[in-house]
């Protein structure tokens, strides 16, 4: 990696970890009630909202009435955006006449912005009308992204309070992360990626005359859509001039803000933040890299803050951070590399003063290796979904790592809220075995470790493996899996592969080389991220229900520190050593038995 590429990277992450501490603070005092900056504005709107709704603010619900009360809402906004995308036709806000999408992908597109994957089967721009995407999808990315902040919150109560029956109100926490996190953040990255050049505007697509028109010859069919047939049997075709270019425009500028902020990660184009008009200059990538990044890594401090000891906020930012730079420069370093297959053809991929070298295949040259590494890394690592390269071009060991980030069960920052609750679960884990090892009660925080936190701790664990690896299975093993399939040998099995991985994960990039777009991807595609989400929530707010209940241990010579340098190096090793036992089998037989037929020059067609 060149010197200007180290301090790229080193500029963003600065950044980044610059603004954890007072983000963080910020929040914790959100979710605190106590007084913020935002108060005088936000109050108000927040009390007319509890009212509206009848909502009592001051009730506190125990963890079986909190689950209830997300579940409800949740499966409501799912109706709703399934609905909006069966009538589309008939509501407003839809110039260019988009018809009704689907059925079996109006279902996955529900599932997915509900349960915050964003998977997307279909191109935004051909498929969904301003309306669907700004009432339904983007509403949804604050949403979703609320409820997992939501959830964080509840466990954190959870593992504060003492001999408590309840873990907080979901009504409050979800209007606050709105009204209180997302919404100011999201205003002023929308205000200055619209400043760059990312389309915000309500206005009809726009003609443009090519300066060099181009021609093609289509294929002529009968009224049922069949080709039409020569006196050969060959298909007959017609010659097609075209003289001008319809360019898709939208709101674009709002969803990409909140999209990238609250870890959602769904293009309102089809190419995602590879669209010159979602993320148009370097400092728009630069901004969006950041945002991605932003609010899983400050809601460690949230943690600490909130729990009276921001150590143990920091020490699970340094696991995350401990795990991520060198995933990150695996991946940097073989897609500089390049790819082998081009050498023997004398292809030069040096990095020179008139070409970046290494593996450009399905990257922006405006963004290069660097950029591009640096949000597949990030992205995959914060569940966000996002893209400005196509993961599917990558070399085999550089697009296995954003497969290694997923699969250690997006942990390292993680999904907005998310990601931390899923990594207080692996330190339940890894204080557990640590326990265990030295003959003494495991405890965490004062709070004793008992037989059904790991119990709970085991499904959140175990949940999304094994999803994942029947999906992968009935991938492989069904002719409407392998139908989606577009490349031979283990590159195809690794689409399939990631594609699970990505909704089990509720990350939702993919290997775009596998058509998604069938009954069979759609609707398995829609369960598996259903179990992904809410397989995992409801063990987490049994944890905090029980935490909370529990009396807290005064610490003892004996007690094991969870703020040290020893025991980030302890979670980390437990969090890889759980992913590699769960996938290394899964990895070995798509991108590392690819990477090394690359290395030996096998070739598939």
């Amino acid at each position: 990696m060149s010197a200007i590429g180290v301090l790229r990277i080193a500029i963003s992450l600065a950044v980044v970890f610059l603004l954890v501490k007072p983000l963080g603070a910020y929040m914790a005092r959100v979710y605190e009630g106590r007084r913020t900056l935002l108060d005088p504005v936000l109050r108000p709107l927040e009390r007319l909202l509890y009212r509206l709704c009848r909502i009592d603010p001051n009730e506190d619900m125990t963890w079986q009435t909190y689950t209830i009360a997300m579940l409800v809402f949740t499966i409501a906004g799912e109706l709703l955006l399934y609905g909006f995308q069966r009538l589309q036709p008939i509501l407003p806000l839809n110039p260019q006449g988009m018809s009704a999408v689907s059925p079996d992908l109006s279902l996955n597109t529900a599932m997915s912005f509900t349960t915050n994957t964003n998977w997307q089967n279909y191109g935004g721009e051909t498929t969904l009308s301003y309306f669907t995407q700004m009432a339904g999808l983007t509403v949804k990315n604050f949403v979703s992204a609320a409820v997992g902040l939501a959830i964080m919150v509840a466990l954190i109560r959870g593992l504060a309070r003492r001999s408590a029956q309840a873990i907080g109100n979901f009504w409050v926490d979800t209007v606050r992360s709105c009204l209180y996190v997302l919404l100011p953040l999201s205003v002023v990255l929308a205000l200055a990626l619209a400043s760059q050049g990312v389309v915000a505007t309500l206005s009809p697509y726009k003609t443009a005359a090519l300066l060099q028109p181009t021609s093609y010859e289509q294929s002529i069919t009968d009224a049922g859509g069949k080709p039409v047939l020569d006196a050969k049997g060959q298909p007959k075709t017609k010659t097609v001039k075209v003289t001008d270019q319809v360019i898709a425009v939208g709101p674009a500028a709002s969803q990409i803000a909140i999209k990238e902020l609250g870890t959602n990660g769904g293009g309102f184009f089809n190419v995602n933040s590879a669209h010159p008009f979602e993320n148009p200059t370097p400092f728009s990538n630069f901004l969006e890299m950041v945002a991605i990044l932003l609010l899983p890594a400050a809601v460690c401090y949230t943690f600490g803050k909130m729990i009276g000891d921001t150590r143990q906020g920091w020490a699970l930012l340094a696991a995350m951070t401990l795990i991520f730079l060198p995933l990150l420069a695996v991946t940097e370093g073989f897609e500089q590399a390049g790819n082998p297959a081009l050498r023997p053809l004398g292809v030069s991929q040096t990095a020179g003063p008139l070409q970046p070298g290494g593996n450009m295949e399905g990257k922006e040259v405006r963004n290069g290796i660097v950029d591009s590494a640096l949000w597949a890394a990030a992205t995959t690592a914060t569940s966000n979904g996002s893209v400005n390269s196509m993961h599917d071009s990558y070399t085999p060991i550089a697009g296995m790592v954003p497969l290694v980030l997923m699969h250690l069960g997006e942990v390292i920052y993680g999904g907005i809220g998310t990601g931390l609750y899923d990594m207080l679960v692996f330190v339940i884990l890894a204080a557990f075995v640590a326990g265990l090892m030295v003959g003494r009660t495991p405890e965490y925080l004062g709070k004793k470790i008992e037989a059904f936190e790991m119990k709970m701790a085991s499904v959140v664990v175990l949940v999304m493996p094994t999803i994942v690896l029947i999906g992968t299975a009935l991938g492989v093993a069904t002719a409407s899996g392998r139908a989606g399939v577009s490349n031979p040998g283990p590159h195809g099995f690794s689409e399939i592969l990631y594609a699970y991985t990505s909704q089990g994960n509720n990350n939702g990039s993919a290997f775009a080389g596998l058509n998604g777009n069938s009954p069979f991807y759609n609707d398995v595609g829609a369960v598996i991220m259903w179990l992904g989400r809410f397989w995992e929530i409801v063990p987490v707010l049994a944890i905090a229900g029980s935490m909370a209940a529990k009396k807290k241990v005064p610490p003892s010579p004996g007690t094991l520190p969870t703020h040290t340098g020893q025991f980030v190096a302890w979670l980390a090793a437990v969090i890889i050593i759980v992913g590699a036992l769960s996938f290394l089998p899964a990895l070995a037989l798509g991108p590392i038995v690819e990477h090394l037929l690359l290395q030996a020059g096998t070739l598939f067609k």
